[in-house]
């Protein structure tokens, strides 16, 4: 038998449940501040306490773990998991039953990685927020051209383009004549579409006050674009310095660059011990199909919850996959949407399920990627 302890975990405190092997049960309310965590970590070691389990509650939990880590074995819960009796709820039975839990075995703690990637974690998770944010900021710059009547965002690609960024630098400095205006449209938009169109697109009435607006949105885009290329660049250093061999192995699969690379290795992590087969690391991403069935009809099959951030980025380098000419993902991609008629999308998300399977086994063997197709051709006789 072991001493074991839960902790029901809140913003402004946290509960705790000390289980000894003699059945008796200790139980008191500390605080969140590190000197009170301090405090509980010397009563957990005084009471010989060898494993803790705590629900995984917002981010209230990464303080917690980040001072015991070092002492104790530590189990991250989903409370969903450890679902409490309805009619017995409290903070103290939660702690106590937390701690039964943890002493039956009946905890199977969540994947929580090491500190390195953690901090790639927090990297990556800022870039995301950020790329949300410059979206939100440039529909907003669009619509202040669209109330002048400046409408240069139905001929490009993009708001995000070198001619449209430099149409507002040229607005935001004063100068709001369509024929100075045109100058710093790109040559093939202007053949494109006709010059005399691109004129009458950029001939709007712009008072002081969207002048002053747009260059407060143009600002604050500069400001979003220097932090990501901060965030990446930190990335960068940790990937070189602790993870350079997976860095490299990652990138020999198709669609998989410097940047989707490391942003696998901030979600996934580097070590598959965690995950004991492929199958287990798909259900975790939320790549694999619903299992929704009742009396021989399937009622959904959609993907199931997972890690949403390591989700979009293996669907973003499946796209990229998808358009490699030679390799196995574009010819998969071929014959399911063109020959089988498939959608698209549900055809990406399959290829997102492949590659990571593949990048299990090439963690797990420390293996390059090998062509599966490729292989295949290479065996045939000529």
């Amino acid at each position: 038998m072991r001493n074991v302890c839960g902790l029901d975990v809140h913003k402004d405190n946290v509960f705790v449940c000390i289980d000894k092997r003699n059945d008796e049960k200790i139980q008191f309310k500390c605080g969140i501040l590190t000197r009170d965590l301090d405090v509980l970590r010397d009563k957990l070691v005084e009471n010989d306490v060898g494993e803790i389990a705590m629900e995984s509650t917002s981010v209230y939990w990464m303080p917690i773990w980040r001072v015991l880590e070092s002492d104790f074995k530590l189990y991250l819960v989903n409370p969903y998991a450890i679902k409490q009796l309805p009619g017995r709820k409290s903070d103290v039975k939660d702690a106590e039953w937390i701690a039964t839990c943890l002493r039956k075995d009946l905890i199977r703690g969540s994947y929580v990685p090491d500190a390195t990637i953690q901090q790639l974690r927090q990297y990556n998770r800022r870039i995301f927020d950020i790329n949300k944010h410059m979206v939100y900021i440039q529909n907003k710059m669009d619509a202040a051209l669209q109330r002048c009547n400046i409408r240069i965002s139905n001929y490009v690609s993009n708001v995000d383009t070198k001619s449209y960024r430099e149409v507002v630098t040229k607005i935001t400095e004063g100068e709001a004549r369509a024929e100075e205006l045109v100058k710093v449209i790109h040559g093939r938009t202007i053949k494109r579409c006709g010059r005399d169109t691109i004129v009458a697109s950029l001939d709007g009435v712009v008072r002081q006050a969207d002048i002053d607006l747009l260059k407060q949105y143009k600002e604050e885009l500069d400001m979003l674009r220097r932090h990501k290329a901060e965030c990446l660049l930190k990335m960068r250093e940790i990937c070189k310095e602790h993870y350079q061999r997976q860095l490299e192995l990652l990138q020999t699969i198709p669609g998989v660059k410097d940047q989707s690379a490391m942003q696998i290795i901030a979600e996934a992590g580097v070590d598959m011990k965690t995950f004991i087969t492929a199958a287990m690391l798909i259900g975790w991403a939320g790549l694999k199909p619903r299992n929704d069935e009742s009396n021989g009809k399937f009622k959904s099959r959609k993907i199931t919850h997972g890690n949403k951030y390591l989700r979009k980025v293996l669907i973003e380098c499946a796209w990229a996959a998808s358009r490699t000419q030679g390799c196995f993902y574009n010819k998969f991609s071929y014959r399911l949407c063109v020959v089988r008629k498939k959608s698209g999308l549900k055809v990406r998300v399959a290829i997102a399920r492949k590659m990571l399977v593949a990048i299990w086994n090439m963690f797990t063997k420390n293996e390059t990627y090998k062509d599966y197709q490729l292989e295949n051709e290479e065996e045939k006789p000529s």
